[in-house]
């Protein structure tokens, strides 16, 4: 039986985004936390989706439970690492599109992310 892969890019929550990750239910945890495994490892999950209005390079994972849904925001952009930049609950009842409020945070997260993989990886301020 073969080994499976070890991850190749260490995976750096931002902000709350452990936390509030840590507040999904289990079964949504562990899915998500798979799929954030094969992130590090290079594969697309299946329940991932590109996160328009970005550029490229952020992927959002949906999960649905018991009548919620769920949502793990990461970014790929880096070389050596993947970011989790949001992990939320979607409150909206009415159509599938991210919340603005949820967008702005994402955003931010990610200018956080970009200066924290410079400093952190590649020794840059």
């Amino acid at each position: 039986m073969k080994d499976l892969p070890s991850p190749t890019r260490p995976l750096i929550w931002v902000g709350s985004s452990r936390k509030d990750y840590g507040e999904f239910p289990i079964a949504v945890q562990e899915l998500c936390g798979f799929e954030l495994f094969l992130a590090q490892t290079g594969q697309f999950p299946p329940s991932a989706k590109p996160l328009k209005g970005f550029g490229g390079g952020l992927v959002e994972l949906i999960s649905r439970y018991d009548g919620d849904a769920f949502r793990t925001v990461y970014t790929v952009r880096f070389e050596k690492a993947v970011y989790v930049l949001h992990a939320f609950k979607k409150k909206s009842k009415s159509g599938i599109k991210t919340p603005q409020t949820d967008i702005e945070l994402i955003k931010r997260r990610l200018r956080d992310a970009e200066q924290d993989y410079a400093m952190r990886i590649n020794g840059r301020q």
